[in-house]
C-alpha cells in the first residue's frame, strides 16, 4: 500500500511539473506572437512612411522611385519573401540617405523635417522590435528542445518558431540627424 501511495505521489508531481512546463511554453508562444505583431507593426510603419516620403515630392525623382518601389515591395511581400523585401528596403534607405546633404535637402523642403523625424523614429524602432522577436524565438526554441517537451508533445501543434533575419542597419546620415 505504501508503494502505491509513493507511485501516486510521484505521478502527481510529474503531472504538475509537465503542466507547469506546458504553461510556460504557452506563455512563451504568446510572448512570441506579441513580439511578431509588434515587429510587423514597426515594419509596416517604416514601409508606410517611406512610401509617403517617396510620393511627397521632397526627393529627386530617382530617389523617390527607388524608395517607393522598395517600400511597396516590402508591404506587398508574401511571408516567405518578407525578410528579403525588408532587407531591400533597408538597402534602399541607405542608398538614398547615404549622404548628409540628401538629408538636409529633404529637411529644407516643406514638410521634410517632420517626415525625416518620423522616418528616423521608424528606422530606429525596427531593429529593437526584431531583437525582441528574435529573443522570444530563442527562448521558445530553447524550451522546445528539451526532451520532456518533445516526448510529451507539450508544444502541441504550434509551429516551430523561426527568427526574422533581415538587414536592418539604418542609414548613417539619417540616424546622425535624428541624434541631434
Amino acid at each position: 500500500m505504501s508503494t502505491l501511495i509513493w507511485v501516486a505521489v510521484a505521478l502527481v508531481v510529474v503531472a504538475v511539473y509537465l503542466s507547469w512546463t506546458a504553461g510556460r511554453l504557452d506563455r512563451l508562444h504568446s510572448r512570441l506572437d506579441a513580439a511578431r505583431a509588434a515587429l510587423d507593426a514597426q515594419l509596416l510603419r517604416r514601409a508606410s512612411i517611406t512610401q509617403e516620403l517617396g510620393t511627397a515630392g521632397v526627393l529627386d525623382p530617382a530617389s523617390s522611385m527607388v524608395l517607393y518601389q522598395a517600400a511597396h515591395a516590402a508591404r506587398q511581400a508574401e511571408e516567405e519573401n518578407r525578410e528579403v523585401a525588408e532587407s531591400e528596403l533597408s538597402q534602399a534607405l541607405r542608398a538614398v540617405f547615404e549622404e548628409p546633404a540628401q538629408v538636409e535637402a529633404v529637411r529644407e523642403a516643406p514638410g521634410g523635417e517632420a517626415a525625416l523625424e518620423e522616418l528616423a523614429e521608424a528606422v530606429r524602432r525596427v531593429p529593437m522590435a526584431r531583437r525582441f522577436h528574435n529573443d522570444a524565438v530563442r527562448a521558445a526554441r530553447a524550451l522546445r528542445r528539451h526532451r520532456k517537451v518533445r516526448w510529451f508533445r507539450l508544444a502541441g501543434h504550434a509551429p516551430f518558431p523561426l527568427a526574422f533575419e533581415m538587414d536592418d542597419e539604418p542609414p548613417a546620415a539619417l540616424v546622425a540627424r535624428a541624434a541631434h
